[in-house]
């Protein structure tokens, strides 16, 4: 496999149709894109450009073209029209959302091939080492974590001046998706990425591509401010379609009272109604929203689930050691934990799908359990969709107490009817996931069990999967890698501490992090390994009544820095303001352009030590 290192000549492009383009001269331009699949429009005129240390995130829909945008980026695919423009000299580096080591017989041979002769092969060989891996493994035996890592590593080793990255967190814990968080903060890379972790895309992007209906709409902002500014635009389309349709009304009148006696003069005016017909037509209304209803069954008795010192080990290795913990009624649990502690295994003795070699697990009175595994397992590939959802008996479903026909649940979770007689196996990843949703749904419970419930799912669905379960009367128990979507539904969370000790917390995943004494920075590569056990009688450290004398000298220290770096940012800005500078001197643009890059990292890094700095002390003073 060559590696995706790609350089173009130069190719005339037009800046037309961009709604917003960055100052600084683009390194990759993408000027109109057109691309049909089967008769379907996928992307209809789509732009997109990126800058010199830009942060840029592509957002939209499953379906919407991201991932194939993302290719054409990279040059793996080739548009029906448009144009594809890359500066000279810039290298690209593309990791694909379902990397292939099948060719290569250990990870450092697929790392290796990755490199180009002026590469520095020690700094890939540290990567390896920061992510866990030695480079030796085989590939055909790497779990999906693995896999993942040693894509990364190769994407990143050879230092590239434009990354672009479709689903980088997929198959990566917790641990994982905080290192590359800081290492893509400090790279001095252009970043582009797709990615359904809310938090990751929130910490990283400065600007936002939205790609809708076949084109793309940028923001000059990042993750964050995004469904604002989406929410107002989609209101903006709803009152314009309303003035459509009531001028179409009134023209419509008008035709139906007579044209014949005044054909000549009042021709322009039919054609005008008609032109207006036409552009509605062409008016594609937005995605339609996924419909989630849980069908709840009878209540459940108040205690849920009892285990009392449960215990399990493989192969000498204890993954649960002494665990006891009481799910009542209602309660939303989270199960956190590096890839490899036992989160899987944990999850399945506490629901009775697995026995523990020692301690008791009681399931209470009444339960009806619902479970959503992470592998998609329970789904047949030779299965037809909508057989799938009805269980191969009928042609309905029953949904909230009420008979549903299976084409219209199917079009609930966004599969057209067309698709009904489809089979599991060509279904994407998303359409899996939303097919698993729709079957989970449909069936009674007072118990979901939810195995890595985001994988492959848009945030749009995302977002309605955590109302479902906000209003859900049941109990709810996952195992998830997403932050925010830890935060924003689970009530407490168990969390594996390494050497088989597992701990609750009460709160979600930001609240286990303070109670540990933790932030989201140092929980970096660090913590890839099973933390050391602490103590039987300190689950939580002690709290410290005084900064420790090297963060009150950073707390001292941090403001200078940080001025000095916001008069580097100033100082570089100027430089490339400066006229035809790109054309007069790349020498010197180039080093403005990396040394603003590195500066605004360094600044936004001090600035929220400085803060966390600051809060630690004020807590402490507050004591």
């Amino acid at each position: 496999m060559p590696p995706c290192v790609t350089t173009s000549p130069i190719i005339p492009f037009s800046l037309t149709n961009f709604d917003i383009l960055p100052m600084a001269p683009p390194l990759l331009l993408l000027t109109d894109i057109h691309l049909t699949f089967g008769g379907t429009p996928l992307l209809e005129g789509a732009n997109m450009s990126v800058s010199a240390g830009e942060r840029l995130c592509l957002v939209g829909r499953n379906g919407s073209g991201k991932s194939t945008l993302l290719k054409m980026a990279a040059a793996q695919m080739d548009p029906d029209a448009g144009e594809r423009f890359l500066q000279p000299g810039t290298t690209v580096r593309y990791l694909p959302q379902e990397p292939d080591l099948s060719a290569f017989a250990t990870v450092w041979d697929y790392v290796a091939d990755g490199l180009s002769p002026g590469d520095d092969q020690q700094f890939g060989r540290r990567i390896l080492a920061k992510l866990g891996l030695t480079g030796d493994e085989g590939t055909g035996h790497l779990s999906g974590g693995e896999t993942r890592r040693a894509a990364l590593v190769r994407t990143l080793a050879p230092e590239p001046d434009i990354l672009l990255l479709d689903e980088p967190t997929n198959h990566l814990d917790l641990p994982a998706i905080e290192w590359l968080e800081m290492e893509l903060r400090t790279s001095r890379a252009a970043v582009v990425l797709i990615s359904h972790d809310r938090r990751f895309l929130e910490t990283l992007s400065k600007a936002t591509v939205w790609i809708d209906r076949g084109v793309c709409r940028r923001l000059d902002k990042g993750f964050a401010h995004f469904e604002e500014w989406r929410d107002g635009i989609l209101e903006d389309e709803e009152v314009l379609r309303h003035k459509m349709d009531r001028k179409i009304a009134r023209e419509t009148r008008w035709l139906n009272r007579g044209v014949t006696a005044r054909r000549k003069r009042n021709m322009g005016r039919l054609r005008a109604l008609i032109q207006l017909r036409k552009d509605w037509r062409n008016l594609r209304r937005a995605a339609g929203m996924v419909e989630m209803t849980a069908l709840e069954s009878r209540r459940s008795g108040k205690r849920v689930i009892e285990a009392k010192g449960i215990v399990k080990a493989y192969d000498g290795n204890t993954v649960v050691k002494d665990f006891s913990t009481r799910i009542l009624r209602g309660d939303r649990i989270g199960i956190v934990g590096p890839n490899g502690a036992g989160k899987t295994t944990l999850l399945n003795m506490l629901t009775g799908n697995g026995e523990p070699d020692a301690g008791t697990v009681d399931v209470g009175s009444n339960i009806d359990l619902m479970t959503l595994d992470q592998k998609r397992e329970s789904l047949e590939g030779a299965t037809r969709l909508a057989d799938a959802l009805t269980g191969k008996s009928g042609d309905s479903v029953t949904v909230g107490g009420q008979q549903k026909h299976v084409m219209s649940y199917m079009q609930d979770f966004l599969f057209a009817p067309e698709q009904a007689r489809t089979q599991i196996s060509a279904l994407s990843g998303g359409e899996r996931g939303r097919l698993m949703l729709a079957r989970a749904f449909a069936r009674p419970s007072n118990v979901l069990v939810l195995d890595e419930p985001t994988n492959d799912l848009d945030l749009e669905t995302l977002d309605l999967l955590q109302e479902l379960l906000a209003d859900y009367n049941g109990t709810v128990i996952l195992a998830s890698h997403d932050r925010d979507f830890l935060d924003r539904v689970v009530t407490s969370v168990i969390a594996s501490e390494g050497s088989g000790r597992w701990v609750e917390y009460a709160g979600g995943y930001t609240d286990m992090l303070m109670q540990r004494g933790d932030t989201p920075e140092r929980e970096t590569v660090a913590a890839l390994k099973p933390r050391a056990a602490a103590p039987k009688d300190k689950k939580v450290p002690k709290t410290k009544t005084k900064l420790s004398y090297k963060d009150q000298y950073m707390l001292e220290t941090l403001p200078g820095e940080m001025e000095m770096l916001q008069r580097a940012i100033d100082h570089h800005q100027a430089t490339l303001a400066e006229t035809d500078l790109f054309a007069r001197d790349p020498a010197r643009f180039k080093t403005a352009a990396d040394g603003l890059a590195k500066a605004e990292a360094d600044l936004s890094m001090a600035e929220d030590r400085w803060l966390e700095l600051e809060i630690l002390r004020d807590e402490m003073d507050g004591n």
